[in-house]
């Protein structure tokens, strides 16, 4: 199982992308959501240009964002810049439909993305909206078409992971790891404990709090009144839910998985944290190998808090890199 690393675009995601580079991280995995975030595709090519070998991409892309033809465009324009490095993965939207105060997408939509997508990339001519489309690009301007960037598929539930199959070249998932996929990128947010460390110690919950909240953000946005059921979870709706409904999108996801609103954090249970791929490095080492036996090829690691470099080094060490 390789290890990779998913982190928001941002001022020092080069940075960042380097150091994964130099500890042997697979790829670097960067959030598409335009509300929160830098954008996601001039960030990747700073990355492109800061570093020679680790591979990188989107995840996830929602369709809605943008155009196919300007998807296209896009990714042919980082091939470009880091050929034979590019792979994005493609969903139905969370932050990046609900900040827009919109649902994740209808799965029969995404399907339609990918398939266009896919075939101007080769060099096809799908149909978008009732007309021809394909890339024309001349020499020097993109790859030559067929560009054969890799696809994955965001999914979970049946209707997504059918999708994955019949389109993608692999899933990323958030669950356990389904079967019958080659490429199995699992989605995964933690910390290594350092000796005598625990949830409740402060380097710990300032690490684990971005992940904590957004356990809190996912269950209410699926099934409302059921986030009560975490700790604190109804004294953390109630205070969600004193925004009013027209604004309620913007107050539940403000800073996720970058940093936590002291409104929030003070309702956050560190108990939570035992949800996320955290624990000693012994524990994380066998969690890893029950992963690897289990299918997953690919953990994507999302560190978070004050210190990204000192998480994607202990994480480094799970994998046994360096």
């Amino acid at each position: 199982m390789q290890l990779s690393c998913s982190l928001p675009p941002g001022p020092r995601a080069a940075e960042f992308a380097r150091l994964a580079e130099q500890l042997g991280y697979a790829r670097v995995w960067l959030y598409d959501s335009p509300l929160l975030y830098p954008d996601v595709w001039m960030t990747l090519a700073q990355i492109a240009g800061a570093t020679t070998r680790i591979r990188l991409g989107p995840g996830v892309l929602v369709p809605s964002l943008r155009h196919v033809a300007a998807q296209a465009a896009a990714i042919a324009t980082l091939e470009l810049a880091a050929p034979g490095r590019v792979a994005v993965a493609i969903g139905t939207g969370f932050t990046g439909r609900r900040l827009l105060g919109q649902p994740p997408l209808a799965w029969k939509s995404v399907a339609e993305y990918v398939r266009a997508l896919r075939a101007l990339l080769l060099g096809d001519e799908p149909v978008v909206d009732g007309a021809p489309l394909r890339l024309l690009h001349g020499d020097g301007f993109a790859p030559a078409r067929p560009i054969r960037t890799p696809i994955l598929v965001a999914a979970n539930g049946p209707r997504g992971l059918e999708v994955a199959r019949a389109l993608g070249d692999g899933v990323l998932a958030l669950a356990d790891p389904p079967a019958g996929f080659a490429w199995c990128a699992l989605a995964r947010s933690g910390t290594v404990l350092e000796p005598g460390e625990t949830l409740t110690s402060a380097r710990v919950f300032d690490a684990l709090a971005p992940a904590i909240a957004l356990a809190y953000h996912a269950t209410y946005e699926s099934a409302g009144a059921a986030v009560d059921q975490l700790p604190n979870g109804r004294a953390w709706r109630e205070a969600i839910e004193r925004a009013p409904a027209e604004r309620r999108h913007l107050v539940i996801h403000e800073g996720h998985c970058v940093a936590v609103p002291p409104r929030e954090r003070a309702l956050l249970a560190p108990s939570v944290g035992a949800m996320t791929f955290t624990g000693t490095l012994e524990e994380l080492r066998a969690r890893w190998s029950e992963l690897a036996a289990a299918g997953a090829t690919e953990l994507a690691y999302a560190p978070a808090g004050p210190d990204i470099p000192r998480e994607l080094r202990a994480m480094a060490r799970v994998a046994g890199l360096g």
